[in-house]
């Protein structure tokens, strides 16, 4: 069992010129190429501009493939982002899956407070963080035997899969642009510079902010342009 989410950026084409010849081709035309051979620093002004009056398909000429390891109820989740997104996910017809789980750890905050719409986190007690790990723990190995009992009686694995619950891990590679990115970021993770507030499950903000660190590390004036205008995404 497992309570953390895995990212990795497995392939980029993704830089702060990218957004920059993009922009200018409007007044330069294709002597605009030439923004890839500068220094994007000199020109952060106009990233920052396009972000704050939301100027936003500059932001999408770039490419990020992140491969992902979470749970599979965080994908349910994920691939309500369909716009700039491309995805593609193990397969429980093709292969028989690993018994892999999801348990949240201490830090995992268990009770909800509140009506929806308003409704806040709190801390669970010892005795809840208990029971959460026995009785899935217990549910997920039962879970499991059914899954293989069918796999040995001959049923196919896309109806054996049927036994297995949400907290199983899945893979997946999803590609995006640094636009769909953000907009993702915007939805999906709490920060203090937001300006719009957002109430993500944890799991998929612990995804979130993995990919939010290596993208912050490939377009750094564009990431600091994002957070400068309130993580809305242009």
């Amino acid at each position: 069992m497992r309570s953390d989410v895995t990212v990795e950026l497995v392939k980029s084409s993704a830089s702060d010129s990218d957004v920059l010849f993009a922009a200018r081709v409007s007044t330069l035309g294709e002597q605009s190429l030439g923004e890839l051979q500068k220094d994007p620093e000199r020109s952060k002004g106009l990233i920052n501009y396009l972000m704050r009056d939301r100027h936003g398909s500059p932001f999408e000429h770039n490419s990020m493939t992140f491969l992902i390891s979470a749970p599979i109820f965080v994908f349910r989740e994920f691939m309500r982002h369909r716009v700039g997104w491309s995805y593609n996910e193990e397969s429980g017809r093709y292969r028989e899956l690993e018994p892999v789980f999801y348990v949240p750890d201490a830090s995992r905050k268990l009770v909800q407070e509140g009506r929806p719409g308003k409704y806040v986190f709190v801390e669970g007690t010892p005795a809840q963080h208990a029971t959460v790990q026995s009785v899935l723990g217990e549910t997920y190995h039962q879970a499991y035997e059914a899954y293989q009992k069918l796999l040995a009686e001959g049923v196919a694995r896309e109806v054996a899969r049927a036994a297995l619950p949400v907290g199983l891990y899945s893979s997946m590679y999803a590609t995006c642009n640094a636009r769909s990115l953000m907009h993702f970021l915007g939805l999906r993770t709490q920060h203090e510079q937001a300006k719009v507030p957002s109430f993500p499950q944890r799991e998929i903000e612990m995804v979130g902010e993995k990919m939010e660190a290596e993208w912050a590390r490939l377009m750094p004036l564009t990431y600091a342009a994002f957070n400068a205008n309130g993580r809305v995404a242009p």
